[in-house]
């Protein structure tokens, strides 16, 4: 179910910095040491955005790493959208730990 933009508002306010893109969008950037630790860190997240059946764009730039999600169904952001945005920033807390 697609959230107001109040809940939304509400919701990036417990992410940080996650950024709202065009009303209907979340976004974050992740840089990285090398190369291959962000290219760990996408497999992390591709496996746990496969379990949830809910994928985002990623974008790979050297050691850059973009996210962005939301829900096509729903046409705008759910709930969903932000659990997975919590537990992207739970992998990059471990791997930079």
């Amino acid at each position: 179910m697609r959230l107001t933009d109040e809940e939304v508002q509400s919701l990036l306010q417990e992410i940080e910095d996650w950024k709202l893109v065009e009303e209907r969008w979340i976004t974050k950037k992740y840089r990285f040491q090398d190369y291959l630790q962000g290219i760990e860190f996408v497999r992390q997240i591709a496996a746990i955005s496969e379990e949830a059946n809910h994928h985002p764009f990623i974008s790979i730039d050297y050691k850059l790493i973009t996210v962005k999600i939301s829900s096509w169904r729903a046409k705008g952001l759910t709930k969903l959208d932000f659990v997975l945005a919590k537990k992207y920033d739970e992998v990059y807390e471990r791997m930079e730990g």
